[in-house]
């Protein structure tokens, strides 16, 4: 199949497991769109191991075009740790952290600007659907702080480490600030725990949970530094910031730990 044809497959695939039909648009972008809306609103049901074997390739595929980062090029700011602008699901390192909410199922809004669903949407519905199982193990929302590990599937990573970060509503609670610490903390254990050698974290809660993003920052390589220095930890981290503002405060408070 070329990569038109596969787009053609999964669309018409997805349109017809709901029940409806739509005229598919001729430019690729509106098709991306189309296509990424309609995985971003999928629940969590079963699939065909044909529309997987189909999306898996065109996954893979879309994000090559895209340009692939390896985590190992990138030279440390200081010692174990790195900084880099761009979209973390381009980015090559053992596992990749996602700011999930307490449902741990991706975002439902089609095209939605956070990176839970651009994770969810270039990782394929399997991520959905292995967060589904894990819900409904445990039984009740995540709470704010912990983590969970799944499959990157068609990430460039092997894995991905979910946490649920705190909501700032007003000014920053000391709560707040505790429960962030304790994401990156827990993101930690648990690649310790997997044996994952390399991690990237996203700016956790400075989205749409509205943690402010230098506040954030200073708290994020506190966390991190504190637990290399009661671990001896050899995994290595990278800061994945996505706007030049972003990377000019880690810049900045990263060389100012040196």
């Amino acid at each position: 199949m070329t990569q038109e044809e596969r787009f053609d497959f999964l669309l018409k695939y997805l349109f017809a497991e709901r029940g409806e039909f739509f005229a598919l648009p001729d430019s690729h972008s509106e098709r991306w769109r189309l296509f990424r809306s309609l995985v971003n609103i999928r629940e969590p049901n079963a699939i065909s191991a044909e529309f997987l074997e189909v999306q898996d390739a065109f996954l893979q595929e879309e994000i090559k075009e895209r340009g692939i980062t390896d985590g190992k090029d990138l030279l440390p700011i200081i010692d174990g740790v790195s900084l880099w602008r761009g979209d973390i699901t381009t980015l090559k390192t053992n596992a990749i952290v996602n700011a999930a909410n307490s449902q741990m199922l991706g975002c439902f809004a089609p095209c939605h600007a956070c990176i839970d669903n651009a994770i969810h949407t270039y990782a394929g519905v399997q991520l959905r659907l292995e967060c589904a199982k894990i819900m409904k193990e445990q039984g009740r929302p995540e709470p704010t702080g912990k983590a969970k590990l799944t499959l990157g599937y068609n990430l460039p990573c092997k894995y991905i480490l979910h946490t649920v970060g705190p909501i700032v509503r007003g000014a920053v609670t000391e709560q707040n600030k505790k429960e962030l610490a304790d994401c990156y903390r827990s993101c930690l254990d648990l690649a310790a725990q997997n044996d994952i050698r390399s991690i990237a974290f996203c700016c956790i809660s400075t989205g749409e949970f509205h943690f402010p993003n230098e506040e954030a920052a200073v708290i994020a390589i506190k966390a991190v530094s504190d637990w290399f220095a009661e671990r001896q930890s050899k995994i290595a981290v990278v800061f994945n910031v996505f706007t030049e503002r972003g990377y000019d405060i880690y810049k900045r408070l990263l060389k100012a730990s040196i």
